[in-house]
C-alpha cells in the first residue's frame, strides 16, 4: 500500500509544489503525493515550473491547493521550512525540512532549492522503501 504524503508550505506556489512534482516522478511506485498551502495564492511561480520542466517533469496540470484539497489523515507531512505553523493534520510522521524560499531571486536559486529537495525526496523514498517511515 501507498504511503500518503504531503508537502505543505504557505502558499503552495514554489517549494512544496517542486516537492509534489519531484516525488511523483521519483517515487510513483510506493507514494500517494499531495501539496498544499495554508493560504490561497494565484498561481505556481514560473521559475519553479521552469526548473522542474528543465528534469523533463511536467507541472502543467499543478496548480496551488488548500490544506483542505488534500486527504484529512496523511502518513508522513513535510513542511518546508517557511516558518509556517499547519493545524492539526493526522499523520504518523512529520519533519521541517528548512528550506529558503528562492521566490523573487534569480533562476539559480530555484534551481539549487530544486536540486537540494530532489536529494531529500531521494531519500524520503529510500526511507519508506526501507520501512523507517
Amino acid at each position: 500500500m501507498k504511503k500518503k504524503v504531503a508537502f505543505v508550505c504557505i502558499h503552495n506556489s514554489c517549494r512544496s509544489q517542486m516537492a509534489e512534482a519531484l516525488a511523483k516522478n521519483l517515487g510513483n511506485d510506493i507514494l500517494e503525493v499531495y501539496s498544499a498551502g495554508t493560504e490561497e495564492y494565484p498561481q505556481i511561480k514560473p521559475k519553479a515550473v521552469q526548473v522542474i520542466e528543465e528534469l523533463d517533469i511536467d507541472m502543467s496540470e499543478h496548480y496551488p491547493k488548500l490544506l483542505s484539497d488534500i486527504p484529512e489523515e496523511i502518513d508522513i507531512l513535510i513542511t518546508m521550512g517557511c516558518g509556517v505553523v499547519c493545524p492539526f493534520i493526522p499523520c504518523k510522521h512529520q519533519e521541517d525540512w528548512g528550506l529558503e524560499d528562492p521566490s523573487g531571486g534569480p533562476i539559480e536559486g530555484f534551481r539549487k532549492t530544486r536540486d537540494i529537495i530532489e536529494e531529500k525526496v531521494k531519500r524520503l523514498i529510500e526511507r519508506v522503501k526501507n520501512n523507517e517511515l
